[in-house]
């Protein structure tokens, strides 16, 4: 049997010491500010981004890798004979998938699955960090395919963004919106819901009380919910993310609370002090 590469893109925000661990290649997005472009993760990190954001009064576009960034990445696996399991973004949200799967059928047949996460962030990560655990104990390439695929429902993400300005600046809510939430201090939960962003809930006031109705979220599924791992993803909020897993550690026995940082893609579409948490139902 052929050994299994797993290989995800640079928005699954798992971080650089995961990867290695769990031998998961990576294919950036991109990160463009006028004429530059910069490959997520690799050209620039999250604190550039911030900084070039602040200092040029605007967010940058984010594209897909083309189908040539995947062939390139693709090609050195199936020449060494390793077949590849790639998931990837939400088809919902990016072409990235689309790109991918132009990739993979310029390679012999049933060499390359492609599995829509039909998620984002560590939504992505979780898929890939099982994907690679069902690698090493020898599952076949169908089979991993097959599991992912009855997996992607059960993949659960919300997560609270602490600023309406980048929405806003990225034409994602009106002026007004973000005029009355910032007057009214709204913390809104977005939550992935088949494939794409939708506004979960609102909170109103202090951080604290937006990441308690994280919390909520996912102990409404407490009894179907996976112990194995959860994630808790933040951009520029570690005291919030720590103080995030220890409450949800004092609750649940949970045997892994892993903890990551956003990548810039998925930061310069939430901004700061953005918080996530991502987890499994059974």
């Amino acid at each position: 049997m052929a050994s299994i590469k797993i290989i995800t893109d640079s928005t699954c925000d798992l971080s650089p010491t995961l990867l290695k661990e769990l031998d998961i290649a990576i294919v950036p997005l991109y990160v463009v500010f006028n004429e530059d472009s910069y490959k997520d993760g690799i050209d620039i990190n999250t604190t550039d981004l911030y900084s070039r954001v602040n200092k040029l009064g605007q967010l940058p576009k984010t594209a897909a890798p083309s189908p040539n960034d995947f062939h390139e990445v693709f090609k050195p696996h199936i020449d060494n004979g390793s077949d590849i399991l790639y998931v990837g973004l939400s088809s919902k949200i990016s072409s990235t998938i689309q790109n991918a799967k132009i990739a993979a059928n310029e390679f012999p047949d049933g060499r390359i699955k492609i599995v829509d996460s039909f998620n984002l962030s560590t939504g992505i990560g979780i898929l890939a960090l099982k994907a690679a655990e069902y690698a090493k104990e020898g599952l076949s390439l169908q089979e991993i395919s097959a599991i992912l695929q009855e997996s992607v429902p059960k993949v659960k993400t919300a997560f609270v963004i602490n600023t309406l300005d980048y929405l806003h600046k990225g034409g994602r809510c009106s002026a007004l919106q973000s005029f009355v939430g910032g007057m009214f201090k709204i913390k809104p939960i977005i939550q992935v819901v088949e494939g794409k962003m939708i506004l979960g809930h609102k909170t109103r006031g202090k951080m604290d009380k937006a990441l308690k109705t994280l919390l909520e979220i996912l102990l409404k599924d407490r009894e179907n919910l996976d112990l194995s791992t959860v994630f808790i993803t933040h951009s520029e909020a570690d005291a919030e993310a720590q103080s995030l897993k220890e409450e949800l550690q004092s609750l649940l026995p949970i045997k892994n609370v892993i903890i990551t940082n956003a990548g810039c893609v998925i930061s310069s579409h939430c901004g700061p002090k953005t918080v996530g948490i991502i987890y499994l139902t059974k």
